[in-house]
């Protein structure tokens, strides 16, 4: 998958660091729809067509993994991104991509696109 001409779903709380994703998932041509809350992000599922989605793993202290579940049965591709390392995630997610924060846009891009 490349990004340009992609949307994106990208659930981050933390502000500062969603639009500074944003920017970097939009210079590389991608339309990016944004949820800071869980139910947020179920609710654009629901709603609207990704190609793929980034999803903070933790958010508001709730680990994303309904969404993560939610994507995975509509067959959108995502990634995880976590401030907290090295994650274990349960084994319907253990082959999932996960990147730490702090990343950079050649991260994301690899993550997402699936090749350096």
């Amino acid at each position: 998958m490349t990004l340009s001409g992609a949307t994106v779903l990208i659930l981050e709380d933390e502000p500062i660091i969603g639009l500074a994703l944003e920017d970097m998932l939009s210079r590389h041509g991608a339309s990016v729809l944004f949820a800071s809350q869980m139910e947020e992000a179920i609710d654009l599922i629901e709603r609207e067509r990704f190609d793929s989605a980034i999803l903070d793993v933790n958010v508001h202290g709730v680990l994303s993994y309904p969404v993560a579940a939610l994507l995975a049965d509509r067959n959108v591709p995502f990634i995880f991104a976590t401030g907290y390392g090295d994650r274990s995630h349960p084994p319907e997610f253990a082959a999932v991509p996960t990147i730490a924060k702090p990343y950079s846009a050649e991260d994301i891009r690899i993550a997402l696109e699936g090749r350096p």
